[in-house]
């Protein structure tokens, strides 16, 4: 497989990890688009939220509460974050394997601007 995250997960790349943990992996994004920009990542290989199903609930909700205490250990709960997933190439989807976006530490209003 010629997955990026897979081969973070694997240590094949490195990656500046922030947090990880059987399920999951949060490192900062190397193009930040905010101040905080991290990419939280399950361990196993899901291409696109489109392939989730029921018995990804408890991986999903365990991405969110991650992104939750992450929030909340940089020190932007308070002020606001913002979480984003993106789903295929005109939902702005450029790696195939599904990963949550943890932005923050500067005004996040839409639009940009």
């Amino acid at each position: 497989m010629d997955c990026i995250f897979c081969k973070i997960v694997d240590q094949q790349i490195p990656a500046d990890i922030v947090l990880e943990d059987d399920q999951l992996i949060a490192f900062r994004d190397i193009n930040p688009q905010a101040p905080t920009h991290l990419l939280i990542v399950p361990r196993r290989h899901i291409a696109t939220l489109n392939d989730l199903d029921s018995d990804d609930s408890a991986l999903i909700s365990h991405l969110c509460l991650t992104a939750i205490r992450l929030a909340g250990e940089l020190g932007i709960a308070d002020s606001g974050y913002r979480l984003v997933w993106n789903c295929n190439a005109q939902g702005g989807q450029d790696v195939f394997h599904i990963h949550l976006h943890l932005f923050g530490g500067r005004n996040m209003h839409w639009p940009p601007g």
